[in-house]
């Protein structure tokens, strides 16, 4: 009778050791998916925060002044006269600049890389361009400053100004600190990221279309220009659009080459100022409560409207070309 009991009894203790296992496994379940909830809410919950935040502590200038805030390009702190169309302009026309420079050199780099460089060069070559995006911004800003920016004015601005002078854009007399030099330094700062997409989407073309193409003669220059880029135009101007919102918010390389110059001129090679140049330089004199403590708020708020957008774009065009 003993041992039948103990047979008997079996059964029910490996059931009740299932249910508990069971139980325990759902309780995990359940706290794991609530910490991943609470880790997604959390984004969102800091961005929302840095939105709110910056719109209610820049209001106050907004409330003062207006949109003439943002339609002036006066910065007085001494009259407490504050507007940010010198800032807007100067931040856009670096960041194109930028763009300008970096966009079609990405897309040799990308080329070399996917059609032209021997397998044993590849690596070597794709991790030391990679590595120009763990330089800090700092770094870049001094290099520009004390390599780039005398070397720029010599052998680059005064040739130019020279022959097309007349031409507003490069009107004016040469400066090492100008905006054209600042875009010069943000186009090795975003040269990396926007190489490495453009590679990642050469790379991800099905090989049947380009060797089909190779198959009938095409040249690789033909096979490039007509099957890689047509397969991966979407997703290369999404890493444009990237390398536009990363230059956008660059701040310490620029504070040191654009000049920081509250003006607007015609010439790329006049100085200038940027949204986050002048956050940089003059956050740190505000006084708490005054006007332009708001209105270095106002700014910061505006440059992240601005990069909010871009990156918008930018995903959206990149989505689309994955879907």
């Amino acid at each position: 009778m003993t041992v039948l009991s103990s047979a008997d009894s079996a059964p029910g203790a490996s059931s009740g050791r299932l249910q508990a296992s069971i139980r325990r496994g759902v309780l995990i379940d359940t706290i794991f998916g609530a910490a991943l909830w609470a880790a997604g809410g959390l984004v969102l919950v800091i961005l929302g925060t840095m939105i709110i935040l910056l719109a209610y502590d820049g209001w106050p200038a907004l409330r003062h002044f207006g949109m003439a805030f943002y339609t002036t390009a006066t910065w007085n702190p001494v009259t407490e006269r504050f507007g940010a169309m010198s800032m807007l302009y100067g931040t856009l026309v670096t960041s194109l600049i930028a763009v300008v420079i970096a966009v079609p050199v990405s897309f040799g780099i990308a080329f070399f890389l996917t059609e032209v460089c021997p397998q044993a060069f590849r690596r070597p070559i794709g991790v030391t361009i990679q590595l120009l995006a763990a330089v800090p911004s700092i770094i870049y800003g001094m290099w520009g400053a004390l390599v780039v920016a005398p070397f720029i004015a010599a052998w680059l601005q005064q040739p130019l100004i020279s022959g097309f002078g007349w031409i507003p854009l490069f009107g004016g007399p040469a400066n090492q600190f100008s905006m054209f030099t600042a875009g010069l330094i943000l186009a090795l700062m975003i040269l990396p990221f926007i190489t490495a997409m453009f590679v990642e989407t050469l790379e991800s073309v099905p090989p049947m279309l380009a060797e089909s193409a190779y198959g009938v003669g095409a040249t690789t220059w033909e096979v490039f220009r007509n099957v890689r880029i047509p397969y991966g135009r979407t997703a290369m101007v999404g890493a444009g659009m990237l390398g536009l919102g990363r230059a956008l918010g660059e701040t310490m390389a620029v504070t040191f080459v654009i000049g920081n110059a509250n003006r607007i001129s015609a010439s790329i090679f006049q100085p200038g100022s940027s949204i986050a140049s002048v956050i940089a330089n003059e956050f740190g004199e505000a006084e708490i409560g005054s006007l332009k403590l708001y209105s270095l708020l106002q700014l910061g708020f505006a440059l992240f409207v601005i990069s909010f957008i871009v990156l918008a774009v930018s995903r959206r065009l990149v989505r689309s070309r994955l879907d």
